[in-house]
């Protein structure tokens, strides 16, 4: 594995910057984090069979289809998402000289800021479109699904709080890092398939995510090599992994499957993951001569409203045509559905537009006086934060006192992460 992943020539200034590369940001991993988000919305928008009858919304997934979960190989984004924060996370970290602790606060800060606009709409909606006559069933479908989709906070706010401590391991151990992670993520299955202690399953959320995680230190040192190996090695895995193993072909949950790749993560997703960061480093010098400059300077500071606000201008748009006016969702690939989509997509763009431009301005915390902060305050705010955003994932905005719960305990963390000013 030296082919793929090399180690500097020369020695580090810092064991805790080793061979980052600092100067400036890194257009192929701004690229990448648009591209994947961009894919994101645009499968979420897409790929939703929608149903309404008899006071019930029914949602079902196009790309059910047989034969089309191929396409999930190159669509289901969400490794590439992981690795390119490893990169970020990398050159950020290198880039701090104020300490491990103010760089944690800081990004703590970033990751749950925009969530506060988000709750404030959502937990006092579904109570008010209740009273004005709404279906309850299509509100509580939507109002959990708005916070299911958090859960990709939740596992990246492991990552980071973790950054400064793997990155020590990454500089004193190198690619076995990545390699026992790997090693636990099969065991994991092994044991979760032999045993059917599902459950267990859910070891793979950091046994996986923080492997391509730990994958974007590499490329954050230049120390990617031989991208068609990886790819390859991936692909290939995943495809034998596949057709001999337990794992289903497509890498994204679909109605009735007995087993998902997504929902607990599995080995197959995690060598999809190294097939796809091999196939893009492999296209990078092609993708740096699109000129995207501007397109990555505006769509940069939006990224985390569009994640987080994407799925309510779906649920505003469904509301109007599939519940009230009693539009199902044609057959997909049919002529209707190929028809309808164009329409079906500028609805949501329309939605989207104001919303985009009503609340991205969260993206950028409020400017603190920062003193001299302590790792017992930043250590419980990563405990407030993280259960906040794990009980908004498991139970979303359904009315209740939970999600007003959740939303305490993320004031609570963002509190500490401003320490006191200096006298």
């Amino acid at each position: 594995m030296t082919v793929l992943l090399d180690r500097p020539t020369a020695a580090p200034a810092a064991p805790s910057r080793a061979g980052t590369r600092t100067a400036a940001r890194d257009p192929f991993i701004d690229l990448l984090r648009v591209f994947g988000m961009a894919l994101i919305v645009f499968q979420h928008w897409t790929i939703p069979v929608l149903t309404y009858d008899g006071g019930r919304l029914t949602t079902g997934n196009a790309l059910s289809t047989p034969g089309v979960w191929v396409v999930t190989w190159i669509s289901q984004v969400m490794p590439l998402v992981f690795f390119a924060g490893g990169a970020a996370n990398a050159i950020s970290y290198a880039r701090a000289d104020k300490g491990a602790q103010r760089w944690l606060a800081t990004r703590l800060r970033r990751l749950a800021w925009p969530l506060l606009p988000l709750a404030a709409v959502w937990i006092p909606l579904p109570h008010v479109l209740l009273m004005l006559g709404v279906p309850q069933q299509p509100l509580e479908t939507g109002a959990r699904l708005t916070g299911q989709l958090l859960w990709f906070l939740a596992v990246y706010l492991i990552a980071v709080t973790v950054t400064p401590y793997v990155l020590r391991l990454h500089e004193r151990y190198g690619l076995r890092v990545p390699a026992a992670l790997a090693a636990g993520a099969v065991l994991t299955d092994v044991v979760r398939f032999s045993t059917g202690f599902e459950a267990l399953g859910y070891l793979n959320v950091v046994f996986v995510w923080l492997a391509v995680h730990q994958v974007g230190f590499f490329y954050a040192e230049g120390r990617l090599r031989r991208p068609w190996a990886l790819a390859i090695g991936g692909y290939g895995a995943a495809a034998l992994l596949v057709a001999f193993g337990p794992y289903p072909g497509s890498m994204i949950g679909l109605p009735g499957a007995e087993v998902s790749n997504m929902a607990p993560p599995t080995l197959a997703m995690l060598a999809v993951g190294i097939g796809q960061i091999g196939l893009v480093t492999l296209l990078r010098p092609w993708l740096l001569r699109l000129r995207t400059g501007r397109l990555l300077a505006w769509a940069g500071p939006r990224i985390m409203t569009v994640y987080l606000w994407h799925m309510p201008a779906l649920f505003a748009v469904t509301g109007v045509v599939v519940v009230l006016l009693g539009i199902d969702t044609p057959r997909p690939g049919s002529a209707f559905w190929l028809a309808g989509w164009p329409l079906w997509f500028g609805l949501l763009c329309l939605v989207m537009w104001p919303l985009l431009k009503g609340f991205h301005r969260f993206e950028t915390p409020p400017a603190l006086p920062y003193g001299k902060g302590g790792w017992a305050g930043t250590l419980a705010s990563v405990a407030l934060i993280g259960g906040g955003v794990l009980a908004l994932t498991v139970g979303g905005f359904a009315p209740g006192g939970g999600p007003f719960l959740a939303v305490l305990a993320l004031l609570g963390g963002l509190l500490l992460t401003a320490p006191r000013a200096r006298a």
